[in-house]
């Protein structure tokens, strides 16, 4: 019997321990997860969780899985170290755990802003997990005012629901657009003018120079002499890779553990999993770490497969959504700036895609309330056929039958 331990209680936990049992191999797994709860689903805590008067996590899998399973789940624990040479790992209640094939799927940790530490004031959160969430619901029925340091997706994510339950949002974003990293300027255009017409305060080029603090609270931040008042401050400035643990076990790690095409580690028998993870993606002829459920769940199921003896390599489409109101974003394939753009649609018209071409073939497509053609689009990237790209941009040909016509 194969003796499996996973550190990480996230989605890609979730969906490896489900992988591994689909094999019908025989298999002891332990998953050990520094939360005190069973792995749930984390997109709604930015929405939903935060304006529900008594929310339910969303599990992944109900507690009869892990148990019916025989999955050794041990919660609030964390794994303090590797121990390579006998193949095992520490765990911070001083047990030991012995491992054929080590799992790491220990996600990321919110990055920190020098101003706004959470540590230091009660009202200053970051979300990454459902203790973040539930400490910033308990303070948001009173607030007023809500200032978020970031318009990236969390952050506008976070304004959009702040601004749905009634509250003054001030959104602070350093860089000259918002997502610049993620998104094309066509939807971070859009992105601006409509949350601007929400209600929503949102200020480009905006570093924060000092703020005003008041019995362990931040009551506002300055941007030059401008001062935005605060009752609860998010801070949403991006995710740092949870890479310390391999780095102490003498694994590779570079913005992320890296990982081959079938997530093995540098340690063959050592494996990681999701948000994480630096994998390589031939599509761009790069590596990527990319933060989405997709890419945790898709990860998960491939190294399962491999370490049962059915190797797959990793070649699943990333694909990502983001609601923000009544806005929905979904991303197929991964946007390059070198690549060309074409909208479809009419960004006024509240529905539009963002398509980008490489030789003629789809790489990928933003598609801003537009379901329809972000399943097109899948398929038409994971097809890699070659198109007219004037005639995909073309609201009134259906992108899907661009794939039937081929």
């Amino acid at each position: 019997m194969k003796k499996i331990v996973v550190a990480g209680g996230g989605h890609a936990a979730a969906q490896f321990c489900a992988s591994v049992l689909e094999t019908k191999e025989a298999v002891e797994i332990t998953l050990i997860t520094e939360e005190g709860y069973l792995p749930y689903q984390r997109p709604p805590l930015s929405k939903t969780f935060i304006k529900e008067a008594e929310p339910q996590p969303a599990w992944l899998r109900p507690a009869s899985f892990y148990a019916d399973n025989q999955i050794n789940i041990h919660v609030n624990s964390r794994v303090t170290a590797i121990n390579r040479q006998d193949k095992s790992v520490s765990v911070n209640s001083g047990d030991s755990f012995s491992y054929d094939a080590l799992v790491l799927a220990i996600g990321t940790r919110a990055r920190t802003h020098n101003l706004f530490d959470t540590s230091r004031y009660s009202n200053v959160f970051t979300l990454r997990n459902m203790d973040d969430a539930n400490g910033l619901r308990a303070q948001m029925a009173d607030a007023r005012n809500v200032l978020v340091i970031g318009g990236g997706f969390i952050g506008l994510e976070i304004a959009a629901t702040s601004r749905a339950l009634g509250k003054n949002v001030s959104v602070l974003e350093a860089a000259p657009r918002l997502l610049g990293r993620s998104v094309s300027s066509e939807v971070s255009d859009y992105l601006l003018q409509r949350h601007r017409s929400e209600g929503v305060e949102v200020l480009l080029n905006a570093k924060v120079d000092r703020v005003d603090e008041t019995d362990g609270r931040v009551t506002a931040a300055w941007v030059g002499d401008t001062r935005y008042d605060a009752d609860v401050v998010v801070v949403g400035i991006g995710a740092v890779p949870n890479v310390e643990l391999a780095q102490e076990a003498g694994l590779k790690c570079d913005n992320g553990i890296l990982v081959n095409s079938y997530m093995q580690t540098s340690d063959e028998t050592i494996y990681a999993i999701g948000d994480c993870t630096n994998f390589p993606y031939d599509a761009l002829n790069c590596r990527l770490r990319l933060e989405s459920v997709q890419n945790a769940n898709d990860q998960a199921r491939c190294a399962a497969r491999a370490i049962f003896d059915d190797p797959k390599p990793y070649t699943a489409l990333p694909w990502f959504w983001s609601d923000q109101g009544s806005v929905r974003i979904q991303i197929a394939g991964v946007p390059h700036a070198s690549h060309a753009r074409l909208v479809r649609g009419n960004p006024a018209d509240d529905k539009f895609s963002v398509l980008y071409f490489d030789n003629n073939k789809l790489t990928c497509a933003e598609s801003v309330n537009m379901p329809v053609d972000h399943m097109a689009a899948r398929k038409l990237i994971s097809s890699a056929i070659e198109l007219d790209p004037e005639q995909a941009a073309n609201p009134q040909v259906a992108l899907k039958s661009l794939s039937q016509a081929s």
